[in-house]
């Protein structure tokens, strides 16, 4: 995983709670293909320097990843990504039917993006 990619993306003043927001920093770097199956993630206390947030917050995000099965807790080998992780498709799939729904509603899509940007 490289440190570029986790730069700049928690928002303090945003309603989403910290830890879930590492998470899903953790989730698309995963899912971007930017960490692939086996491979180690950098320890805890350097990913909480580089997005700005306490170690405690990165360890209980990655403690809720190992839960759903996107990491591993190995001692001596630290943190790694299992086995198969979704994919980006995963999501583009999702955004296709939202749009889709929306066509048959009689939305545009410029109107679908302004109704995003209202609601988040």
């Amino acid at each position: 995983m490289t440190i570029t990619m986790l730069e700049d993306r928690i928002d303090p003043d945003d309603s989403t709670p910290l830890h879930e927001q590492v998470a899903g920093v953790v989730r698309r770097a995963i899912a971007d293909g930017e960490a692939g199956p086996g491979e180690r993630l950098p320890p805890a206390k350097d990913l909480a320097s580089v997005l700005g947030v306490n170690s405690n917050t990165v360890l209980r995000a990655l403690r809720n990843l190992r839960e759903e099965g996107l990491l591993e807790f190995q001692r001596g080998r630290g943190i790694t990504v299992a086995g198969e992780a979704p994919r980006k498709g995963a999501l583009v799939e999702k955004v296709k039917d939202l749009l889709d729904y929306a066509k048959s509603q009689g939305y545009r899509t410029d109107e679908l993006i302004r109704l995003i940007k209202d609601v988040s």
